[in-house]
């Protein structure tokens, strides 16, 4: 297991500014994205799919705000067509997690990615690496459920900031790149 990245402290108040709206429906945040969905993070995948929404991609690492979530949250995240485990250390991005998303977008079927460690900057490189106009739903502490609708915009905003984190930021954006 290779760590590409690895969050800076300078860069960590720039990640709580959310990459898209703020929801607390997941119903009417999902009533108009009809391209694929991927959420990071196992409350926001519990939510969906307690909505009846299945995420084409799901990240998971069986923890929400460094607690362990409860077991009811941890076997309703199943029925996915293919389960992938990575590790990823907390605060890093892993050569092994950013081959496995982008092997997850190739994928016929759902997908959920079992992270040993963390899947917190998971958001970012799943941007970076989905089709334009997937949606990436990811858990904003406190607040909501962030939707971020891929765009070249969005993207911008995302390789511009895995390419300020520290180790090889060329490296981690050629493995994403389609």
């Amino acid at each position: 297991m290779a760590v590409l990245l690895e969050l800076p402290t300078a860069l960590r108040d720039e990640l709580k500014e959310p990459l898209g709206e703020i929801h607390t429906d997941v119903d009417s945040m999902l009533s108009d994205v009809e391209a694929p969905i991927v959420t990071v993070g196992d409350i926001v995948t519990y939510h969906l799919l307690e909505a009846g929404y299945r995420p084409d991609v799901a990240l998971v690492d069986g923890m929400t705000k460094r607690e362990r979530v409860e077991s009811e949250i941890r076997e309703s995240i199943d029925g996915f067509d293919h389960r992938i485990s990575v590790e990823n250390p907390p605060g890093t991005l892993t050569d092994e997690l950013l081959e496995t998303l982008v092997d997850a977008f190739d994928r016929e079927g759902s997908v959920v990615i079992t992270v040993a460690g963390e899947e917190d900057l998971a958001a970012l490189p799943a941007v970076v690496a989905a089709p334009d106009g997937t949606a990436v739903v990811y858990g904003q502490p406190d607040e909501g459920m962030v939707l971020a609708i891929v765009d070249d915009a969005i993207r911008r905003r995302c390789r511009d900031l895995l390419s300020r984190m520290d180790g090889d930021p060329e490296r981690a954006l050629e493995r994403l790149e389609r």
